[in-house]
């Protein structure tokens, strides 16, 4: 009589969990052996100074690995440009992940929203350790399933890893944002974020095709089906999803630390009361949101101060503007540079306001290789992708 290996119980125990609202994907989630796809991976240290990370390297087969790997969690496969793969014993690094095994459950909530049916071709953006691939593979066969990545490495750990358990399909090393593998695809979906959604995307989605994607810098959703005019119309989704920035290098360019000294040290050259509070950009992420999408790319930095109950708020913009709003029995903002990025922030708030603080998953997408958009209920507001 055959064993069971002891994955395949707690396989099936995250196929109850993550597949209860998506029935047909519980096959797939009980049948990939997650474990093999990501066998070492980063663990972040709480409370260190610094963004900093320690190695796990379980034992094979062990109860810690299969209790990591069968958990609805991310696990982090490469921090800067070094997987888990390459990293001694006891090694840590700080930095930015670069690659990770995305948590099951949001894969399986994207791969159902995607609608994917019998003989229809899928291309898969952002291999990682190639658990999506695996999915979308034993569901679909593995001859309608192509998965890219932009890191050579990864696409060769995936490809070797998924055809230890039988599955096959392809898997190609190319920069996502360029030219794609084929011409022509039914489904698309990325579980990298992007600004703009590339050309190429749009181009190779067929009428009728369907693409789910996130936009950079925020956590927007966006489900579109290509119509016979060239155009992917759609909408923002109720749920959030937050993925890595779609990157062409091993690692993301550097944080805006010298723009920080002076943002933390200096007086602006704009000294100003507020009226109000400072706003928390981390709580109230739908602003944060809507200001990434109208001025893309500042960095958002905050701390707290509980001695004397302070907090402050920095943003900070690669051109060398920035803005620091300080907390306190009145609360100040100073701003400097060639943009006064605490005004963006507070018209920003104002038209928000003016259009009924909205739920952003009420916004339309628009989306085509000439140009993309995120347009406001009503279309009175717009943001190009």
């Amino acid at each position: 009589m055959p064993v069971t290996p002891p994955w395949t119980a707690a396989a099936k125990a995250l196929a109850d969990q993550v597949t209860a609202g998506a029935p047909a994907w519980h096959d797939a989630v009980s049948h990939t052996p997650r474990h093999l796809l990501v066998p070492r991976w980063w663990q972040r240290i709480p409370n260190s100074p610094f963004v900093e990370w320690e190695l796990v390297d379980p034992a094979e087969d062990s109860a810690r690995l299969l209790r990591a790997a069968y958990a609805d969690d991310t696990l982090v496969t490469r921090v800067g440009s070094t997987h888990a793969d390459h990293a001694r014993a006891g090694e840590r690094r700080t930095g930015d992940p670069t690659s990770s095994s995305t948590l099951p459950g949001l894969i399986v909530s994207m791969a159902d929203q995607l609608e994917v049916r019998p003989g229809e071709r899928v291309l898969d953006v952002g291999t990682g350790s190639g658990y999506s691939a695996a999915l979308f593979s034993r569901r679909f066969g593995d001859a309608n399933v192509t998965s890219v990545d932009v890191d050579p490495y990864l696409v060769k750990a995936a490809r070797t890893r998924l055809a230890g358990f039988g599955r096959t399909p392809r898997v190609v090393a190319v920069d996502a944002t360029g030219e794609l593998p084929d011409a022509e695809y039914d489904r698309i979906m990325a579980t990298v974020s992007v600004r703009p959604v590339p050309a190429s995307w749009l181009r190779a989605l067929k009428p009728g095709g369907r693409l789910v994607t996130t936009i950079t810098g925020t956590a927007l959703l966006i489900t579109a089906d290509m119509g016979a005019d060239g155009v992917a119309r759609g909408s923002v989704q109720p749920d959030p999803a937050t993925f890595m920035e779609v990157r062409q290098q091993a690692d993301y360019p550097a944080k805006l630390n010298d723009v920080f000294e002076a943002a933390r040290v200096y007086d602006g050259e704009d000294v100003s009361v507020l009226d109000g509070a400072i706003p928390d950009l981390w709580e109230d992420w739908p602003l944060r949101w809507l200001y990434e999408l109208e001025t893309p790319g500042i960095e958002v930095r905050a701390a707290s101060y509980p001695d004397d109950r302070r907090r402050v708020l920095w943003l900070l913009g690669e051109d060398g503007a920035w803005a620091r709003a300080e907390g306190g029995t009145t609360a100040v903002v100073h701003q400097s540079g060639p943009r006064r990025l605490w005004d963006g922030l507070e018209r920003v708030l104002r038209r928000w306001e003016q259009n009924g603080r909205f739920p952003l998953h009420s916004m339309r997408a628009e989306l085509s290789a000439e140009g993309s958009r995120l347009m406001t209920p009503g279309g009175t507001w717009s943001f190009p992708l």
